[in-house]
Formats: C-alpha cells, structure tokens, sequence
C-alpha cells in the first residue's frame, strides 16, 4: 500500500478506522526524519495491504500532533481499529518497526 499523506482534516478518516495503521509524525528540516522515510518505503512495500503507513507533517498539522502529545520527531504511532495501541520515538531499524507492527495484526 502506498504511503499517504494526512492532515489535521484528514486524519480521522484516514487512521481511524478499521486495521493497523502506522503513523509517521515529522516535518521536512528533520535530519533523522528524513533517514527514516525510506525505512518507512521498504516496511510500506513488504507489509503490503496489510498495514497502511500515514505521514503527518507536525508544522503544518499541529492541532493532531498535540492531541497525540508529539514532542519530538520523528514519532510512529502505531493503530489498530482506530485507538492508539503503540508509539517510538526517534530513528528505529526496519526490523524493530516491523516488530512493532507484527505484534498488533
């Protein structure tokens, strides 16, 4: 699946609902943000359908990166059926995020 981008509007029916969906909060002057995308590319095209992996750009969205409490990036939040069940902070290996991901499917 194709990694999507969301916004404060966007969020609610992109990430809440039925599934596993892995949220990357981040914003483009961010160094390890910018190392973690193509992690995020390689976890999007193994995973497949089976996850879906939003971007959400905390600059430009800020009311959702604070409902989250997102105070540093990058942030994953890992969701399943819409409720937050997981999160990391800073740069992870592929093989950690698809840990990660394994334990909520």
């Amino acid at each position: 699946m194709a990694i999507v981008n969301v916004s404060d509007q966007s969020f609610g029916n992109e990430v809440e609902g039925q599934g596993t969906v892995v949220v990357d909060f981040w914003a483009p002057w961010c160094g390890p943000c910018k190392m973690l995308a193509p992690i995020l590319e390689e976890l999007s095209t193994e995973l497949g359908d089976g996850v879906k992996i939003a971007k959400l750009n905390v600059d430009e969205n800020p009311e959702t990166a604070s409902r989250f409490g997102v105070m540093s990036i990058p942030t994953l939040i890992f969701f399943k059926d819409g409720q937050p069940v997981d999160k990391v902070v800073g740069l992870n290996s592929k093989d950690s995020l698809k840990n990660i991901v394994a334990k909520h499917q």
